[in-house]
């Protein structure tokens, strides 16, 4: 039985609502298949919709949506009555029957909102087709004598997290990379993620090799990473698991590359903890976020024990040291964990940000979140499945996505006129993963979004970010390209709290909202001033050659910069 279906009482009027920083209202509150509405005919207040995936009711009458991290949560009163009462007990009573949690989920992903949703503008582009893997293969032209771009997966049956096109080496056969393949967790082979103008070194990712305890080998997997080196170069494996987890994983079936078989490359162990331990780290920064009547002390102890930040500065220090090594020594990198589709994804996605100016714009921006996140396999159905700030978890959920944009945020922070765009966008892409009417981040590979036929029955994201007056919003008036490497610093002082993500429920943005539209329009009239004066140069210029031509003036009464060509 549908949601829909469920609710009797769909429509309540004369409904208080408080929300932060705003005066409680009195709306009209309608609960549809898929939304929380809640309409006013006051002027100036406009339609508020939640989605009602994931969405909890409380003891409180709290409705919390869920991506509340930024302070949607709103609060409903029940003075006007017993019909408000009637509606979300029903909402209750349908959550008590059909979850474990008083949280609304839709297991048929065919019934989410995305497959019903309706774009009420005209697109410019097709999003789906925006970033396809053909498309991305012209970024590495200045390599396309050495690497290649393979369809050994276009079945999905060789690696069904991967798409449907791969780059490996040129010099390695289809036959040799299914092989391979057979040899690495998942099926997840060494691919091509970057290539490196300055130094020609690349950067490639996969999974862990599965050895066991028997130090098993696999020649066509030794052959595949070895192909990449050049006769006397030296490459790096950096595995983001400790020692003793790699250990540990090895005992398990896993392992790691041994380096009598793979003599050109050398291993570097750069920790980052599990996705389990994210989750977890993730609830206690709310608490302590959220938490406004402790004193400081209190406060910072709370905040330090959530190790949230920590796991920052461990995955921003990885990051740095595979691009140290790319961009300072040259040398070729391959990455991966336990899974490769988790902090591996993570750590060659910030390498891309600091070694490639392209990706600090909106596009390539985009362009990264889809090759290596969306293509690259990351399973956003599973981590994201019910709210980033969920009490009780799934084993598979984790705050992957969510930790590496804020890794971006601390860099963007850092360096706040290298990056085209704003602190909007990256709420923008949060907000999505967990609550959308795009599909774009539905499903956890290729395979199943081909499956479910997203491309054809929803609209993609990029769509709508690719319209100009919808791109404008989220554009840094400060922007000025940056063509060098940027090295964000991993020091304590330097990595602070997100507020303007984690706190926007008890901190208002408003005042910097302002204050960042007054920058923008101090740059706008820069701009317009810069053009008049360009403009004016050229009529001078012109006056004083004719002036010049009659004799008016000589060329010794100007100036040497003001005589014409």
């Amino acid at each position: 039985m549908e949601f829909g279906e469920f609710i009797k009482t769909p429509t309540v009027k004369n409904v208080c609502i408080k929300r932060p920083f705003t005066k409680a209202v009195t709306v009209s509150f309608c609960i549809t298949g898929h939304h929380v509405i809640q309409s006013s005919r006051s002027e100036n207040h406009e339609e508020l919709w939640v989605s009602l995936c994931g969405t909890t009711f409380d003891k409180h009458w709290h409705i919390s949506v869920p991506w509340r991290l930024f302070g949607s949560a709103s609060s409903v009163h029940k003075e006007n009555g017993r019909e408000t009462c009637s509606m979300l007990n029903e909402c209750k009573a349908y959550t008590h029957k059909h979850s474990s949690q008083n949280t609304l989920f839709i297991d048929d992903i065919s019934l989410k909102y995305p497959f019903f949703y309706r774009a009420g503008f005209e697109p410019l582009e097709d999003g789906w087709q925006t970033f396809l893997p053909e498309n991305e293969y012209t970024r590495f032209t200045d390599c396309s004598e050495e690497w290649r771009l393979s369809y050994v997966n276009k079945d999905y049956k060789v690696c069904a997290s991967y798409p449907h096109a791969v780059i490996v080496p040129k010099s390695i056969d289809d036959e040799t990379v299914i092989k391979a393949s057979q040899f690495r967790q998942n099926g997840r082979f060494p691919v091509l993620s970057y290539y490196h103008r300055q130094t020609k070194a690349v950067m490639m990712r996969c999974s862990q090799p599965l050895t066991g305890m028997n130090n098993k080998r696999c020649k066509e997997d030794e052959r595949m990473v070895n192909s990449v080196m050049g006769r006397g170069n030296k490459g790096y494996i950096i595995d983001t698991r400790s020692p003793s987890a790699a250990e540990s994983a090895q005992n398990k079936g896993g392992g790691y590359e041994p380096e009598v078989y793979y003599p050109q490359w050398r291993r570097i162990h750069q920790s980052v903890d599990r996705r389990q331990a994210f989750h977890d780290s993730l609830i206690k920064l709310m608490e302590s976020s959220l938490d406004n009547t402790s004193s400081m002390d209190k406060w910072l102890s709370k905040l330090e024990s959530s190790n949230w930040l920590s796991h920052v500065k461990d995955i921003l220090t990885c990051a740095c040291t595979v691009a140290q090594c790319i961009d300072s020594e040259g040398a070729s990198v391959l990455v991966h964990g336990s899974e490769g589709f988790d902090t591996t994804l993570q750590v060659i996605s910030l390498v891309q940000l600091i070694l490639d100016h392209d990706c600090r714009t909106i596009n390539g921006f985009e362009a990264l979140v889809e090759r290596e996140w969306l293509q690259g396999g990351h399973p956003f159905a599973d981590r994201c499945s019910k709210s980033a700030f969920a009490i009780t978890k799934q084993r598979s959920e984790s705050p992957i996505f969510l930790l590496f944009l804020d890794c971006v945020w601390q860099i963007w922070q850092q360096f706040p006129c290298s990056f085209e765009f704003n602190e909007e966008f990256l709420i923008l892409l949060f907000e999505h993963t967990y609550s959308s009417q795009f599909g774009t981040f539905l499903c956890n590979n290729e395979k199943e979004r081909k499956e479910c036929k997203l491309s054809s029955r929803t609209v993609s994201l990029w769509t709508y970010l690719a319209r100009p007056e919808v791109l404008q919003k989220y554009l840094n008036p400060m922007y000025d390209p940056n063509p060098r490497v940027i090295w964000p610093s991993v020091a304590p002082q330097s990595l602070v709290l997100w507020s303007g993500l984690y706190q926007r429920s008890i901190i208002d943005q408003s005042k910097q909202k302002e204050a960042w539209q007054e920058v923008s329009k101090i740059r706008e009239y820069d701009k317009e001033l810069r053009s008049k004066v360009t403009k004016l140069r050229r009529q001078l210029a012109s006056l004083e050659r004719e002036a010049l031509g009659v004799g008016l003036i000589l060329p010794s009464e100007l100036g040497v910069d003001c005589i014409p060509e």
